[in-house]
């Protein structure tokens, strides 16, 4: 993961080659043999916001990851616009790498308007940020890899853990809850672009979702014997935040099966829900055996 604000910023300034073409820079800091699925979706984010009006601010998306990209390759990006009217603008992102397509996005803007308001509140009795361990700390004592691993995987943006799921035993899942609750930020301030906070409430979205939808069961996410992907990820911006302040990301996955994960999460700032998103990915278990045991 990039390493500092500026490292960053410099992924989600992407480089014109065309009419509707754009390059994304590839992470020089990442130790991953594919690329971070945040990234892409943020960098599709700010491509597609290239093409609509400055006025028109993203509201949804939906996307797939067609095949793993590599890290440390530039991708690039062409936009599709598949609809300008009144009051929305819809495009399509399609990405890749070396001539081959990694992933595919819809997303759509909207001309902000007044309207019916309401939301669900924040979840109670959650620790502030400063009363919960660094996110590294808590996986660095439960799976094989050491806490600076940890925080290499999480760079410029600062976790700590809010929930308190060592206690879940059993095999299939069955009477408990697949839940988990991280604060999220960046680790220093952001430019005041929406659009550039929009990118990064992205880019963070995708760090714990999947992983949710093994915490019930006795396996280290993307350990030994498990092979996890990301397949697709939707995401509603509900109303503006900055992603260098705390967010509260309270996340859930209602199911697991065949190989595959799905969460939900739910993103607060200030006690504001600002964003949702739902993914389902892949949780292959290779050694079943192991599982068993």
């Amino acid at each position: 993961m990039p390493s500092s604000v500026d490292q960053l910023i410099g992924l989600l300034d992407l480089e014109q080659t065309g009419e509707r073409e754009y390059i994304g820079a590839a992470d020089a800091s990442s130790q991953r043999q594919r690329v971070f699925g945040g990234q892409v979706l943020a960098q599709a984010l700010m491509a597609a916001y290239h093409t609509v009006p400055p006025e028109r601010i993203a509201h949804s998306l939906s996307a797939y990851y067609l095949r793993g990209g590599l890290a440390g390759v530039p991708i690039s990006y062409r936009v599709e616009g598949t609809r300008d009217g009144r009051n929305f603008s819809t495009r399509r992102v399609v990405a890749g790498q070396s001539g081959r397509t990694i992933f595919s996005m819809e997303c759509s803007f909207h001309l902000l308007e007044a309207g019916l308001n309401h939301a669900d509140a924040a979840p109670a009795g959650v620790p502030l940020p400063q009363d919960c361990p660094p996110l590294s700390e808590v996986l660095g004592a439960r799976s094989r890899r050491s806490v600076e691993a940890w925080q290499r995987e999480w760079g410029v943006l600062e976790t700590r853990f809010a929930s308190d799921t060592s206690g879940l035993p059993g095999i299939n899942g069955e009477g408990h809850d697949a839940a988990m609750k991280v604060w999220v930020r960046a680790e220093s301030a952001l430019p005041g672009d929406p659009r550039v906070h929009q990118a990064v409430l992205a880019y963070l979205s995708d760090l714990t979702l999947l992983a949710v939808s093994t915490v019930p069961h006795p396996v280290e996410f993307a350990g030994p014997g498990m092979v996890a992907a990301s397949i697709n990820h939707a995401m509603w911006f509900h109303r503006p935040a900055r992603a260098d302040e705390w967010l509260l990301y309270d996340q859930v996955s209602p199911s697991a099966s065949a190989g595959l994960g799905f969460s939900f999460g739910r993103l607060f700032s200030g006690g504001r829900l600002v964003a949702s998103c739902a993914q389902e990915g892949l949780i292959r278990i290779t050694d079943l055996d192991a599982l068993a045991n």
